[in-house]
């Protein structure tokens, strides 16, 4: 369904364009500017004219005169439809919150367990605790949430549930602690060991009753992207058939793991070089126990790195000192099994693919990352939303005062925000599901895309939590009111499991070299201005603008010096990095669209497309020049694209707290925020400290 089919001719008016009289005081210049940039207020009789020359007139007893973008006018009773409003929104709330969560039936094992679970008074932010103490209180977290799983080695084998977990969980006192311990635990930890041969004979009750905590070493000090080189040895000792840990190195040194004796006696899966009589085998994995009720064990070096932000997690160096192991330390599988006469035998060709085979768990580790970031963006826009609702500011008359959020310049870059969280959403739903249901065959093609879905979804995060801190103002800086730790934690995930920039890089080569773009072909002239409400079109110059960074990379790498490998990837880089942005954003519509062809109830299925169309405005926004200079896009319809994008944002505006109010958030949750309850909850009451 085209959501614009026709525009005015006449060149829309703006701001601008409106005042006209330079002698007017600057009160009035002010009111004037207000009145015609920050759009339609709907309260108390105003006249506006916002910048697509659409001019509406409310009152909110009377009648409700509007002519929109497309010439339409049309008359309501504000009083007669505000009963029927209210019953439409209740139900396309409901609709927007199966298709966010229950599309394939899922929602109570996947989502509703954790969204009960964090709703507990336990999780509410405590004033005035220490770093020490809040690291403390993520293990205890940790296992009141282990407490609530029936079977953690079905949690830790269930990418679904851990993704939907990671979602939940890191909205938790503004997210970091719970979720950090949480992934390394189940995932990282229980899933390296259950993925190996001997995961299900091995003894895991201690790991599954929480008797001992599991972490992962992998990371070194001085390599972290490029873990494929790392130092740590683990010697055979043919005497014994066991092994002797070591760090060669400080470089070597185990960075970042949380391996001190804060939450408990703790047992690591570490990353190390296998050497059976001095010759190198490549990286393999060691379960080594840590520490005990007593502390760390003998040989086993940990230092406290300093707390970072957004994650209150016990960061620490980590080193051993030719520290013993037994044979059943090595985790095996068909990528390496170790005969008793010290033999390695592999299905796989080299030391690099054994290593990838052994750390195989941090793709779903991305997934993890993914999952937090959409729940921490999803936690954010609630709260912003809701505070937007009652924080009023002074309106365009004398003494008026009228919510933030009628302004356009507040709720338009929250609606991106929340056009971008929904697609975020659904590309991620998309993602999960191709993982669960891959073939063989397919393994390295859903691993780049489960990549480059973490690349996007983690980036887009980061600039949503920001926005969202910010149009809270001073009050989003208090970590009580939920925002101020977001963008800190959203950094982590950046880095977390594959650092963005890297992982893009390595999925870009990939995509340069062996998969070719949807609109490589010949370029259709473009058509009217009117196509601009289609989402189906837009996302067709989407793909056409991967198509040309496509090329454009191709052409550098052709060009590029031949026995230069390093100077020929500099020159393609840069277009390679763009085709994986367009492709990421690409992937993210069609899976926008495939949910709003699956809604069933129709102001539901109204209300997600347009929102996805407002999504796709600001993808092809930016790159229009690149697009009209090519000829996939017209003057006209370069020139049409801000006013289409107004008229679709002042559209939305009114149903930001249903879009919202769909993200299924626990009540408990925002209840206990106090900028998200319009003066309920105090501020003051959550110094930590005495009244003066």
């Amino acid at each position: 369904m085209a959501l614009l089919t026709s525009r005015n001719e006449q060149r829309p008016s703006t701001a601008s364009d409106a005042i006209t009289t330079p002698d007017q005081s600057l009160p009035d210049d002010l009111r004037a500017i207000e009145s015609l940039t920050f759009g339609h207020s709907g309260r108390r009789g105003t006249k506006d004219t916002d910048a697509t020359g659409v001019t509406s007139t409310t009152s909110t007893t009377g009648t409700t005169s509007t002519t929109d973008a497309t010439g339409t006018t049309s008359t309501t009773s504000t009083a007669s439809t505000t009963s029927t409003a209210s019953t439409t929104s209740t139900a396309s709330t409901s609709e927007l919150t199966r298709l966010l969560f229950d599309r394939e039936g899922e929602r109570d094992r996947v989502h509703r367990p954790w969204q009960r679970l964090i709703a507990d008074e336990a999780f509410r932010h405590r004033p005035g605790l220490s770093p020490v103490e809040q690291a403390a209180r993520s293990y205890e977290w940790l296992r009141m949430l282990n407490a609530s799983v029936s079977r953690p080695e079905s949690l830790a084998q269930d990418a679904g549930r851990l993704a939907g977990l990671h979602e939940w969980a890191a909205i938790v006192d503004g997210g970091g602690g719970l979720c950090t311990v949480a992934s390394i635990h189940y995932n990282l930890f229980l899933g390296s060991l259950l993925d190996h041969e001997g995961g299900t004979r091995r003894d895991l009750s201690a790991f599954t009753s929480m008797r001992r905590v599991g972490t992962f070493l992998c990371t070194e000090l001085d390599h972290g992207n490029d873990s494929f080189a790392l130092e740590t040895t683990a010697e055979l000792d043919p005497a014994t058939g066991g092994f002797i840990l070591h760090t060669p190195s400080p470089g070597a040194q185990k960075f970042m793991p949380n391996t001190s004796t804060t939450g408990g006696p703790k047992t690591a899966v570490v990353a190390a070089r296998l050497l059976v009589e001095g010759r190198d085998q490549g990286v393999f994995l060691f379960l080594t126990p840590l520490s005990d009720e007593a502390g760390h064990l003998p040989g086993v070096r940990v230092r406290r790195l300093p707390f970072r932000p957004g994650a209150p997690v016990d960061h620490c160096l980590t080193a051993f000192d030719r520290v013993r192991l037994p044979r059943e330390a090595l985790l095996e599988a068909e990528h390496g099994r170790l005969g008793g006469d010290g033999t390695l035998n592999s299905t796989l060709g080299n030391r690099r693919k054994r290593f990838l085979r052994s750390i195989r768990r941090v793709t779903e580790g991305k997934l993890c990352m993914s999952g937090a970031a959409i729940g921490a963006s999803r936690a954010a826009l609630a709260i912003a939303v809701r505070y937007g609702r009652h924080r009023h500011v002074s309106g365009p008359r004398a003494g008026e005062r009228i919510p933030v959020d009628a302004y356009r310049t507040h709720h338009s870059r929250l609606l991106q925000a929340l056009s971008t969280a929904y697609a975020m959403t659904f590309l991620h739903r998309s993602v999960v599901s191709r993982w669960e249901g891959r073939t063989e065959a397919e393994q390295e093609d859903v691993g780049r895309l489960v990549a480059v879905a973490k690349g996007w979804i983690t980036w887009q995060a980061r600039g949503i939590t920001v926005e969202c801190r910010e149009r809270c103002g001073a009050q989003g800086l208090f970590a009580v009111n939920g925002l101020s730790g977001f963008p800190e934690y959203i950094e982590g995930t950046v880095t977390a499991e594959g650092d963005n920039l890297l992982i893009w890089s390595k999925a870009a080569a990939e995509l340069v070299f062996h998969q070719e773009a949807e609109q490589a072909g010949p370029v259709a002239p473009p058509a009217g201005a009117e196509e601009l409400g289609d989402p189906r079109y837009l996302r067709h110059l989407l793909a056409r603008s991967e198509a040309l960074w496509q090329a454009r990379a191709r052409a550098a790498l052709r060009q590029g010096p031949a026995k230069d490998p390093v100077a020929r990837w500099n020159a393609t880089s840069s277009a390679a990095l763009e085709m994986v942005s367009d492709h990421a954003s690409l992937r993210a519509a069609d899976a926008f669209l495939d949910a709003v062809r699956s809604a069933d109830q129709p102001q539901a299925r109204d209300l997600l497309e347009r929102l996805c169309l407002l999504f796709l405005l600001h993808q092809v926004e930016r790159r229009t020049g690149d697009l009209l200079a090519h000829g996939c896009m017209s003057n006209e319809q370069v020139r049409a694209l801000p006013a289409v994008l107004d008229s679709v944002t002042g559209s939305l505006a009114p149903h930001m707290t249903s879009l919202v109010d769909a993200f299924d958030l626990p009540a408990e949750y925002l209840d206990a925020v106090p900028i998200a309850n319009s003066g309920s909850v105090q501020l003051a009451d959550h110094a930590g400290i005495a009244a003066e």
